[in-house]
């Protein structure tokens, strides 16, 4: 829940697509981790979390995507400046 919260703080409260990454990444790692660790206990709780997983490696791939096109840009904070339109 922790990573899941600062993945959303990351990316859009801060505009720090770089570490929105890094972030989702951890999160992808823990819920492969969950996976494996709970399929011996329960198959159930490990087949719930394969739509978890989709989700976030979309999200992970929207990620970085952004980070990609956007690694030319001054800083990682100013991917996405909050005063664009101002001239």
């Amino acid at each position: 829940m922790v990573l899941n919260a600062l993945w959303s703080y990351f990316f859009f409260g801060r505009h720090r697509i770089g570490a929105a990454l890094a972030d989702v990444t951890g999160m992808l790692l823990a819920i492969v981790g969950f996976i494996v660790t709970a399929w011996p206990i329960s198959r159930a709780a490990a087949w719930l979390f394969v739509p978890y997983l989709a989700w976030v490696t979309f999200a992970a791939t929207l990620n970085a995507s952004i980070y990609l096109r956007n690694r030319g840009a001054a800083a990682d904070k100013r991917a996405f400046p909050a005063n664009a339109r101002k001239g």
